[in-house]
């Protein structure tokens, strides 16, 4: 794959791109001076800003890119992956977002002391942890490979300087400048994504018509394969296994669940959460078209890029292909949608560290102390993320898609499944909840060992063996001790639905 020009439009562009995002961070930094400030940005976040950093925060780099290259090495096989975000809006909206805001709690994980004991909040804090320092590395190595690929500048460069930049204006401006950041970033890959959607119809000889009749004749838009075989991306592994990591993200995951907690009240997050459902369904759209219209491109244009590795194929048409300046701007959103993803990671594992470890251990503290800690803590996780993925750059990984998923899947589904534990029966205690996560740990582990069955289905097993043994544990050990009132799904929802309004 030859190496194309960048220009010195498109290098300006980029940089007045990413200048911009760190002037975001100092702005916001004048409005930070408590943790609730820096944690949860004063719960002063439009819904709609809201909704879109939710969706910002699932549009990363690892979506703009791999899902395309996805597309473009196989065909639409993944395509329900991402409705099953719309399938589990409603559990989100009417089940985990009223516990989350009704119980005030800044860390999702709170729920689970309130819920269970203290074992089972650091337990489930420190597995989110986990989860987070396996997806930075990833979510940063990918764009720097397709960067590196179109500028000439080395990989691990593209890497340092993502890294730098996202912990400066995370540092700086907290969970606020993380929002708007987002908000910035969603319009512009999204408009961008669109815009070159448009521009193959143009490009491509034959337009529209001859896309659709090259995919059709090479079989690319395979969608439903309803085979009961669960080793392959089959319609059923695809839903079950998305259903499950879309409860994961969406209901245990501390960088989502932090966003419903930026706003006013209750209504307006979840006003969020259906805006992140609707936009779901077009930008799906978009992008597996953006992919099957890439391999048609290449394949009557240049049919050896077919045959390369096609995880920086999109970047590279686009500084290829596109008008100088435009080129400039999506690269500078790639940019800005790993850092987004480096950001997220950052402020909600700072928000964890500082909560439930050392805000809960240490109550003593002055509010200024653990700011300090807050933006400690936001820095260790920004410098951990990006060594991580300069170390990815001296392994050989064939697909960092799949490799997301696989961390996804076996780090926590174990956790989704104790939140659901606690949130659905009555009978679930302490000693069970510990003993659900930890056997979905030693089960997850079997099963990507000794099985063939596909990655995408490692978050619903886990979910799944954490409930099972969770329930059946709690079922031999006594009984809950303490008052369960909010604490499940019985008491919680039956509160007026004014409170939604508090």
């Amino acid at each position: 794959m030859p190496s194309p020009s960048f220009g010195w439009i498109n290098y300006t562009v980029v940089g007045a791109y990413l200048a911009l995002l760190v002037a975001l961070g100092f702005y916001f930094s004048r409005r930070r001076s408590t943790t609730d400030d820096y944690f949860r940005a004063g719960q002063r976040v439009p819904w709609w800003a809201a909704g879109l950093s939710i969706f910002g925060t699932q549009l990363s780099a690892s979506t703009f890119m791999a899902i395309p290259a996805k597309t473009f090495a196989t065909d639409w096989a993944y395509f329900m992956l991402n409705m099953t975000i719309i399938m589990v809006s409603p559990l989100i909206v009417f089940v985990f977002l009223p516990f989350f805001r009704r119980l005030n709690v800044t860390t999702a994980y709170e729920y689970l002391e309130k819920r269970f004991n203290l074992a089972t909040r650091l337990l489930g804090s420190l597995m989110f942890i986990g989860l987070q320092l396996g997806r930075v590395g990833i979510v940063i190595y990918l764009p720097a490979i397709a960067l590196s690929l179109v500028t000439g500048v080395d990989v691990r460069w593209c890497i340092i300087l993502m890294g730098t930049l996202s912990i400066l204006y995370t540092v700086l401006g907290g969970i606020e400048a993380v929002i708007w950041t987002d908000v910035l970033q969603v319009v512009v890959l999204l408009g961008g994504a669109l815009f070159c959607l448009v521009y193959f119809g143009f490009s491509i000889e034959g337009g529209y018509d001859r896309i659709w009749e090259a995919a059709q004749n090479d079989d690319k838009f395979n969608l439903f394969d309803f085979r009961f075989d669960f080793t392959q991306p089959t319609f059923w592994v695809v839903v079950l296994g998305g259903v499950g990591a879309n409860i994961v993200s969406y209901g245990s995951d501390q960088a989502v669940v932090q966003r419903y907690l930026t706003t006013r009240n209750e209504r307006n997050a979840a006003r969020g959460i259906w805006t992140d459902a609707a936009l779901t369904l077009p930008a799906t759209l978009i992008f597996f078209g953006i992919g099957t219209a890439l391999y048609v491109f290449y394949l009557q244009q240049v049919p050896d890029v077919v045959q390369a590795t096609p995880d920086a194929i999109f970047p590279y048409f686009i500084v290829s292909e596109l008008p100088p300046g435009i080129a400039g701007l999506l690269i500078a959103g790639v940019f800005a949608a790993a850092m987004s993803s480096l950001d997220s990671s950052m402020n909600s594992v700072a928000t964890v560290v500082t909560t439930d470890f050392y805000r809960r251990l240490n109550s003593t503290a002055t509010e200024r102390r653990y700011l300090r800690v807050a933006q400690g803590s936001t820095a260790a996780i920004g410098i951990i993320g990006t060594m991580m993925a300069l170390l990815l750059t001296q392994w050989d990984i064939q697909s960092l898609w799949d490799q997301l998923n696989t961390f996804i899947g076996l780090f926590a589904g174990g956790l989704a499944g104790v939140f659901l534990l606690g949130m659905f029966t009555r009978r679930a205690n302490g000693p069970g909840a510990v003993a659900g996560i930890l056997t979905s740990a030693l089960v997850q582990w079997s099963v990507a060992a000794f099985t063939d069955m596909h990655l995408l289905l490692y978050a619903t097993s886990g979910l799944v063996s954490a409930f099972m043994v969770g329930y059946a544990t709690s079922l031999l050990t006594s009984k809950p001790s303490k008052d369960l009132n909010r604490l499940t799904i019985y008491t919680l929802l039956k509160e007026s639905k004014t409170n939604s309004t508090e």
